[in-house]
């Protein structure tokens, strides 16, 4: 088995099932016969695009809020590569807020 990562991604209310669906399409979610396995909590997110971005949602050198979602699901650490490609095709974000970390008890998922 493959060491898990925990993969974390920031996006709008309005993309998140898309990116959900990318994240199961693509290798990510699964723990033990279980797949489309995520977490998602609803928040705040707010950010100001420098000038010469071209932001999705708002004006470059204008701060902007927007509900977002915060999508938690585990990755396989050799199928991180196929499931950021999905995600990035998917997000809305010229520079989506995406973390990765390690997961140390990746054998319990299996």
């Amino acid at each position: 088995m493959s060491p898990l990562l925990k993969i974390v991604i920031y996006a709008p209310v309005t993309h998140a099932d898309q990116i959900r669906a990318a994240l199961a399409n693509s290798g990510a979610g699964n723990i033990g016969n279980y797949d489309s396995c995520s977490f998602s909590t609803k928040g705040l997110g707010r950010f100001r695009g420098a000038k010469g971005t071209n932001p999705a949602i708002g004006q470059p050198e204008k701060l902007e809020s927007v509900e977002e979602e915060r999508i938690e699901t585990v990755c396989p650490e050799d199928k991180i590569q196929a499931v950021l490609d999905a995600v990035l095709a998917v997000h809305p974000y010229e520079k989506p807020a995406i973390d990765l970390y390690p997961l140390l008890n990746y054998k319990y998922f299996s």
